[in-house]
C-alpha cells in the first residue's frame, strides 16, 4: 500500500457540510475556520480568497481548486473593499448540500466541502499542509481535476437520488488530486513526509515501512534497499521528511496502534505484538512518548467520551 492511501485509511476521512454558492457581484462570505481541511472549487467565475495569516488575497479563476488546513478563518469574495456577511447568516435555513444564491443573477459558482479526521490522527496530514493549497486550472493536474470537477458541477447542478453519496465521493477525489497537486508543485523541498513521496528514493522507503511496519527496520536495512549509504539515506531521509527514518517508523506504527485500541477489543498485548513490539512494555513505552498517556489509560479515555482532546 503506497503512503498516502495508508495514512488516508488510518484518518477515517469523511466528507461534511457540503455546499455551493451562486453569487451575484459585489459579494463576500466570512468563513469560520474548518476543524481539519475545507476543500473548494470555482465552477464559474472568479472570486478572491483571503486566510488569516495570509498576506494577500489570492484570485481564483473558473476550474481553480484550493485546500485550507490549520482551521484558519477565511474570505471569499467577488472583490475587495467590501464588509463580508459571517456564513452562519447566509446559509441559515439551508440544509447541506443545497444551493445558497446571494444576489439575483449568477456571476460565480463555488462548492466546498470540510473534511472530517479521525481527531486522534489528523495531525498527521493536517500539520503537513500549508494554510492555502491552491491548484490553478491550469497546473500540470489540471485534466484529472477538471474531469472530476465536470461531474461535480452536474451533480450540484441537477441533485438526484444518492446525490449526497454522489458528491463525497467526488470530493474525496478531487481531495486525493489536490494533494498530488501539491507534491508536485512543492517536490522534496516541503520537509514533510508528503512532500518526500515527490522524491523516489525517500518514497521507496517510506512504502516499504508502511508495507511492513512490524518489521525491525534498521537504517542500514533501508539505505541498502533504495541504494545509498548509509549516513546518506539517513540525512536525506531527515530533511525531506523531517524526522529521522525510525522515529517516523515508531511514529507510524503507535498511530496505528493507537486506532486499533480505539476500535477494537484486542488486548493491548496482542496490538502490541502486531506492530511489531516483542513485550507490553516496550509497547506501553512507545506508546506514550508519541500520543501522551500509555496504552490502557488511552484505550479508556477514548472510549468513555471524557477526553476530548488530541491525544
Amino acid at each position: 500500500m503506497d503512503p498516502l492511501t495508508d495514512v488516508l485509511g488510518l484518518l477515517d476521512l469523511r466528507s461534511a457540510q457540503f455546499a455551493r454558492v451562486e453569487a451575484q457581484e459585489p459579494w463576500a462570505v466570512g468563513f469560520q475556520g474548518y476543524r481539519h481541511i475545507k476543500f473548494g472549487a470555482v465552477l464559474k467565475g472568479t472570486c478572491r480568497i483571503s486566510v488569516a495569516d495570509l498576506p494577500a488575497p489570492v484570485t481564483l479563476s473558473e476550474g481553480d481548486c484550493y485546500l485550507l488546513g490549520g482551521g484558519r478563518n477565511y474570505e471569499l469574495s467577488g472583490g475587495p473593499a467590501m464588509r463580508a456577511v459571517p456564513s452562519s447568516e447566509v446559509f441559515t435555513g439551508h440544509t447541506e448540500g443545497s444551493t445558497v444564491r446571494i444576489g439575483s443573477a449568477c456571476d460565480a459558482i463555488v462548492v466546498g466541502c470540510g473534511f472530517d479526521l479521525d481527531d486522534a490522527n489528523a495531525a498527521v496530514l493536517v500539520d503537513v499542509l500549508p494554510p492555502l493549497v491552491h491548484v490553478p486550472a491550469g497546473s500540470g493536474a489540471a485534466r484529472s481535476i477538471r474531469a472530476a470537477l465536470e461531474l461535480l458541477r452536474a451533480e450540484t447542478d441537477a441533485p438526484g437520488p444518492g446525490s449526497p453519496f454522489v458528491t463525497e465521493r467526488l470530493s474525496q477525489i478531487l481531495l486525493v488530486h489536490l494533494l498530488r497537486a501539491h507534491v508536485a508543485d512543492q517536490g522534496a523541498k516541503g520537509g514533510v513526509w508528503l512532500t518526500a513521496l515527490r522524491d523516489r528514493q525517500m518514497s521507496a522507503a517510506l512504502t516499504l515501512m508502511h508495507d511492513m511496519p512490524a518489521h525491525r527496520w534498521t537504517v542500514g536495512e533501508l539505505a541498502a534497499k533504495t541504494g545509498m549509504s548509509r549516513s546518506q539515506f539517513a540525512a536525506r531521509f531527515a530533511k525531506t521528511v523531517g524526522m529521522p527514518p525510525l522515529e517516523y517508523l515508531v511514529s507510524w506504527r503507535i498511530r496505528s496502534a493507537a486506532r486499533e485500541l480505539r476500535t477494537t477489543d484486542r488486548t493491548v498485548l496482542a496490538i502490541a505484538n502486531r506492530w511489531g513490539y516483542g513485550s507490553e512494555s516496550s509497547f506501553s513505552h512507545a506508546f506514550k512518548r508519541v500520543m501522551g498517556a500509555p496504552p490502557g489509560t488511552y484505550r479508556a479515555l477514548r472510549q468513555s467520551g471524557r477526553d476530548r482532546r488530541r491525544v
